[in-house]
């Protein structure tokens, strides 16, 4: 079964828990499970590991469908499939240690809050990792750690700090219970710890420096550009959501004193319009921006730096505007929203949390401006 039928399968009831799922503050461990066996986790992984090796498009459609049914659920999903990507990067035996077994999870943080001191064929690593989701369910988390060679900072060629992602054992990984947010309250991500752990520097990986043992399609596409894709497609599916939400609301409520529903008023026709109009627009940019560099792939080249300077252009905007999305839903359907019972609080919420993805933050779009407008630009984060 392909990912995106996988998805449609699952929808129904990862949405029916979704308050479930809030509730716990991580995903539960059985829901995990049924989005593991379905290979959903394991949606970039290499087909020589078992691993599904799907078309970005695919990919992107999939998060989109679980972020629909519920956020969290969506999200964490997102980021176990883009943290399997390390799969094609990573040599044997170890591709097949941490990504073979096809009921495993992967997870962890990319952000350099750790420390690896280089030491033989081994770093000893030590750091604290914030925003680990769906860290609970994992075997295999990563943690992003800056490069040190005899006491000295490892640089790269422009003068930047080296960094890998490091895979570590989940048993020997604390994690910490900082997750009380305001949004994503379902997707566990607190913090996570390790002390001097001792990791061979084969089971490390960096999307900056390494390239690609796998020759797939798949695995020429910009790494950075999945990721930020992933974060739009879960925020887009939970904009979606929230206009199938308030259409529920729409069709029955009527305002105080007014013998129309919601959905009969003007006001809220056109506005609901706008919204839609806003969302359908900026998923065909994403789609449009996929497509581009997927032909770049197909045809031999390698994706040009203005074609990932617009996939992540296409990423944030698509982010900020499922944000603007799911306000609208929410404000429409007024003093209703406010309820723990109302869906759309809690789309409201999730929306705003997903803005603040260092992927897609407004810094995102000063990069993207830069190469669209030709100037010179350090490209090691596109």
């Amino acid at each position: 079964m392909s990912p995106v039928a996988a998805a449609r399968r699952l929808a129904p009831g990862i949405a029916a828990r979704a308050a479930d799922t809030e509730a716990q503050r991580r995903l539960p461990a059985d829901l995990a499970a049924e989005i593991a066996e379905a290979g959903l986790f394991r949606m970039a992984v290499p087909a020589r590991l078992g691993g599904a090796e799907a078309s970005p498009a695919d990919i992107i459609e999939t998060l989109m469908i679980l972020g629909e049914a519920d956020a969290a659920t969506g999200w964490c999903t997102m980021i176990a499939a883009t943290t399997a990507l390390s799969s094609a990067y990573l040599p044997d035996p170890w591709s097949a240690t941490i990504f073979g077994d096809p009921a495993a999870i992967s997870g962890g943080v990319f952000a350099p809050m750790g420390k690896a001191i280089s030491d033989g064929d081994d770093y000893i690593v030590s750091g604290r990792w914030a925003w680990a989701s769906g860290s609970a369910n994992c075997q295999w988390l990563i943690g992003g750690a800056l490069i040190f060679d005899d006491g000295v900072l490892r640089t790269l060629p422009n003068g930047a700090p080296d960094h890998r992602m490091m895979f570590l054992p989940r048993a020997e990984v604390e994690l910490i219970d900082t997750w009380d947010s305001i949004g994503m309250r379902g997707t566990g991500s607190g913090d996570m710890a390790a002390t001097k752990l001792r990791v061979p520097k084969a089971r490390s990986v960096s999307f900056m420096t390494d390239t690609p043992r796998d020759p797939g399609p798949l695995y020429a596409f910009p790494p950075f550009g999945l990721l930020a894709l992933g974060i739009a497609a879960v925020a887009s599916g939970n904009a979606r959501g929230a206009l199938n939400d308030f259409r529920k609301v729409a069709t029955a409520k009527k305002a105080a004193g007014s013998a129309r529903t919601l959905a009969e008023r003007g006001t809220v026709q056109a506005e609901f319009a706008r919204a839609e109009a806003s969302l359908e627009s900026a998923n065909a940019l994403v789609a449009r921006e996929i497509t581009a560099a997927w032909g770049q792939i197909t045809a031999g080249d390698p994706v040009d730096l203005p074609s990932r300077a617009r996939l992540r252009l296409a990423a944030t905007h698509l982010v900020r505007t499922s944000a603007g999305v799911a306000r609208t839903a929410y404000d429409l359907a007024g003093g209703t929203s406010v309820y723990a019972t109302s869906p759309l609080q809690r789309r409201f919420r999730d929306a705003h949390v997903a803005t603040q993805h260092m992927m897609v933050a407004p810094p995102t779009l000063e990069l993207a401006g830069r190469v669209l407008l030709g100037l010179p630009t350090d490209d090691a984060a596109l």
